[in-house]
């Protein structure tokens, strides 16, 4: 049976549709929601490998299809069929881009298509029942194969997000890192250039003090010799 279905902007994992009494019924489904916020946080930074992937987590799978900018989630018992799933959410792809595809790209709320939900609804009854002859067909159709979709497992899907994530975050240490050092080598540089060349220049403007107060006080006698030579003349007038 269907069991969740959610709908994602892939470029920033917000949340834009999904199926309003899903989880009524299921044991620990906010545990099982947080793991698909977590894939659209994953999707969100580009650590998606395929459009179309199957996540076995615990007694169930999540199912999901990329189509453009959206992300189309389900939740199925493990022993659903795998087709049916993926038509179940293409047949909710084709809908939501006729109904919202000019609207995508600007939603800026979370759930900015919540009344989707009543398609959604009325979509996942009929693919309930396997044994309907709607779906026997359907799993019939040699039109549209899921044998080249990769399944993973949960953990090793998030994992990756999370050991990414790791790298990411010890990258920025390591640069930011990086130029506090390049700061304080620079910072060293110039006390050891401080250091070296400080006495120089004490003792270069030690020399120039004195030879600067040695030549003003050479030129004092001349000056005063000029005053009484002066005073001498103004005298025998």
């Amino acid at each position: 049976m269907v069991k969740m279905t959610m709908i994602a902007r892939v470029t920033d994992g917000l949340p834009l549709a999904e199926g309003l009494d899903d989880g009524r019924d299921l044991v620990d489904a906010e545990m099982y929601k947080q793991q698909v916020k977590a894939l659209f946080k994953n999707l969100s930074k580009g650590h998606n490998e395929a459009s179309r992937m199957s996540i076995e987590t615990g007694p169930y799978v999540f199912h999901y299809i990329i189509e453009g900018r959206v992300c189309y989630l389900t939740m199925c018992d493990r022993s659903y069929p795998k087709k049916l799933a993926f038509q179940y959410l293409e047949d909710l792809k084709n809908e939501f881009e006729r109904v919202n595809g000019a609207q995508i790209e600007t939603a800026a709320r979370p759930y900015a298509f919540i009344k989707f939900d009543t398609f959604i609804q009325k979509t996942k009854k009929l693919y309930q029942d396997t044994r309907t002859q709607r779906n026997i067909a359907k799993l019939n159709d040699e039109l549209y194969e899921v044998h080249q979709i990769m399944t993973r497992n949960v953990q090793e899907v998030l994992g990756v997000g999370e050991k990414l994530d790791q790298v990411s975050q010890m990258s920025s240490r390591l640069t930011s890192e990086s130029r506090v050092y390049a700061d304080k080598a620079r910072d060293l540089n110039r006390q050891a250039l401080i250091r070296k060349w400080a006495p120089v220049a004490i003792v270069l403007g030690v020399v120039f003090l004195l030879f600067w107060c040695s030549n003003d006080m050479l030129k004092l006698p001349s000056a005063a010799d000029g005053l009484f030579i002066q005073g001498k003349v103004s005298h025998y007038e």
